[in-house]
């Protein structure tokens, strides 16, 4: 007898609809641009991978111990991370301090949209 193989994506998906696994959580970006995070502060439930996409024309980094480093971003460079445990997370520039957000996650049950 022969299996169908499904992509890795729609076995995870039927997998969540059927209670087996828990739903992956959206993924959420954060522009860094005119010395700023955007948003400044997000909050995300566990399994939420946020990206920080560098809008300015000098490098920036992502600082948060105490493990979270990107290498300098370059103009339109990407830096990703997935939260997987709650918990408030405070980051900075490197190379400039006074550049700073905050990343919120919440426990992985109920409702995965961004705030």
């Amino acid at each position: 007898m022969r299996r169908a193989v499904l992509p890795a994506a729609v076995a995870a998906t039927a997998l969540a609809l059927l209670g087996v696994m828990p739903a992956r959580a959206a993924d959420v970006a954060v522009k860094i641009g005119n010395f700023t995070f955007n948003p400044p502060q997000v909050t995300v439930k566990a399994g939420t991978t946020v990206t920080w996409t560098n809008e300015d024309d000098i490098p920036h980094t992502v600082v948060s111990p105490p493990g979270i480093r990107s290498k300098p971003l370059d103009t339109e460079d990407k830096f990703s991370f997935t939260f997987t445990t709650p918990g408030t997370y405070k980051y900075f520039c490197s190379l400039h301090p006074h550049m700073t957000g905050t990343i919120v996650v919440e426990a992985a049950t109920g409702d995965n949209t961004p705030r």
